[in-house]
């Protein structure tokens, strides 16, 4: 059973989001929240797969609930997916860098919505490489902020070599293909390099990536 948070300011919005929920057997939605401030105190009660977080709310914001989820060890589980009414702009940037999974539009259609839940409940990025492509040519294209990609150095060849792909909106099998290797490898590779660089999933890889120089920006 995927365990789900729904935090959001507006009321409609979440009891939208819930009927559709509530039709599938495998999700439960445990919580309900109106700001990230409570947000946050029922993901530590109630310990959810997947957050589903509005970017806009009162008293604390979808950035900083964000943040304060992905800071929290006790946390490590939840999977943060950022609601927005604006699609790609700078505050979803902002949010995956806090260490949102992913992004979801709040007009998406009922099918894509449900499997996201399920997408982010498995650990993965809710980023398709559409969607990545998008992100890179938006906002990557600016300077590195100072001190940013640390600890790259730590990474084997290989897995520096599956993060850049990874940078690119290539899934594992893609990935496989170009590196010519089994998708379980190019998954280990991938998930090697989460770990020695502390990312909770993929989006936070691909934000590594730019800010520290391994990638750039169209071939730049």
């Amino acid at each position: 059973m995927i365990r789900v948070l729904l935090v959001d300011d507006q009321p409609l919005i979440r009891s939208g989001f819930r009927a559709l929920l509530d039709l599938e057997d495998d999700i439960e939605v445990v919580a309900e929240a109106a700001d990230g401030s409570e947000g946050l105190d029922l993901a530590r009660e109630h310990l959810p797969d997947v957050a589903l977080v509005d970017l806009r709310m009162p008293v604390v914001d979808g950035i900083e609930a964000t943040r304060r989820i992905a800071a929290d060890p006790a946390l490590a589980g939840v999977h943060v997916v950022i609601l927005t009414n604006y699609g790609l702009d700078e505050h979803v940037f902002d949010a995956l860098r806090a260490g949102a999974a992913g992004f979801l539009v709040k007009d998406v259609v009922p099918e894509d919505f449900l499997h996201a839940v399920r997408v982010a409940a498995r650990g993965d990025a809710l980023l398709a490489p559409s969607i990545t492509r998008k992100l890179i040519n938006r906002y990557v294209t600016q300077p590195p902020p100072t001190g940013t990609g640390a600890g790259l150095e730590g990474l084997t060849d290989r897995e520096r070599e599956a993060v850049a792909l990874v940078a690119q909106g290539l899934s594992n099998d893609e990935i496989a293909g170009r590196m010519v290797i089994s998708p379980l490898t190019a998954k280990t590779h991938v998930n090697r390099a989460m770990t020695k660089l502390r990312a909770r999933d993929r989006a936070q890889l691909v934000v590594l990536a730019y800010e520290s120089g391994l990638v750039t920006p169209r071939g730049s």
